[in-house]
């Protein structure tokens, strides 16, 4: 159920507030070009900044939007145990499919810690449960020696992994049951972690060029790497360009660019220095996207 492009959907904004008429625009724009699963509300969505109502709204607009015609796995992670119960709580009942998990952030949780956290919100809320490892952004990295405690939690199914270590996913990997997913969190890794047995990306540049993730997860899928290689490489400048400033500011960028929806960010994300904005731009034109 949870393999291939699936897209870490932007929020679209208008005049401060959530654009519902575009995140509807969105979600047929995923659904008509091969994307496998919607995923909103994680990082590329600015969950940091939206409010509880606006967080539940978004998951319940895009599982209804969805109509079941491709799963939906809500961000629903926080950095306090009960609010990560009740956000996920929500998504659950608004009839999401699964839920994303990211690590607590800033307050930097022991391996104790996060084993604990994330047993307490699979016991809570009986939802499929995918971690999100990202040490980057969270202060703390998941251990592949955690997951395979977690692994026996039997709602949590799989790991969105964005260490950028190959070495830690392949860990994981070994140490986990089988059917434990590991999904790419890095786009620019996908292809090595189909490789390495995932199963798939929650992809951020799938957000302007879907089609091409997606086929290059069914390349892989089918066994026709030249063709996975083929698009790997193609994509490969633009999704430098993805994260030339913190993400979502690129994409978010990008997409208004392509008119796909109006430019507005939520500070403390803001617009993108010019420099950077220039190439973005060029990668967009190579791109043949604008």
């Amino acid at each position: 159920m949870f393999k291939g492009s699936m897209v870490a959907l932007v929020t679209p904004f208008r005049d401060g507030k959530v654009d519902e008429k575009a995140l509807r625009g969105l979600v047929e724009f995923h659904i008509k070009n091969g994307t496998s699963a919607l995923v909103p509300c994680g990082t590329t969505g600015e969950s940091a900044t939206l409010s509880y109502e606006e967080h539940d709204r978004v998951i319940a607009l895009t599982v209804q939007y969805a109509k079941k015609r491709i799963p939906v796995i809500a961000g629903t992670g926080a950095n306090s145990t009960e609010e990560a119960i009740m956000l996920t709580a929500h998504a659950k009942k608004a009839g999401a499919d699964a839920s994303l998990q990211v690590s607590p952030y800033y307050n930097r949780p022991t391996q104790k810690g996060l084993y604990l956290h994330f047993k307490a919100v699979a016991d809570a809320v009986d939802i499929p449960i995918i971690l999100y490892n990202i040490a980057s952004r969270t202060g703390v990295n998941i251990e592949p020696e955690t997951f395979a405690r977690l692994a026996e939690v039997k709602n949590i199914i799989g790991v969105k992994e964005a260490s950028g270590s190959l070495e830690q996913m392949a860990r994981i990997k070994a140490s986990c049951p089988k059917e434990f997913l590991l999904i790419s969190g890095d786009d620019a890794l996908t292809l090595p972690v189909l490789a390495i047995g995932g199963t798939g990306i929650i992809s951020v540049v799938a957000n302007i060029i879907p089609r091409d993730v997606a086929d290059m997860c069914v390349a892989f899928e089918k066994g026709d790497i030249k063709k996975a290689q083929d698009l790997h490489y193609k994509m490969l400048a633009l999704v430098k360009a993805m994260f030339i400033e913190t993400n979502p500011i690129p994409v978010k960028t990008a997409m208004a660019l392509m008119k796909m929806i109006g430019p507005s960010l939520r500070l403390p994300m803001c617009d993108m220095l010019p420099e950077n904005k220039e190439k973005l731009v060029k990668a967009l034109k190579e791109y043949k996207l604008i």
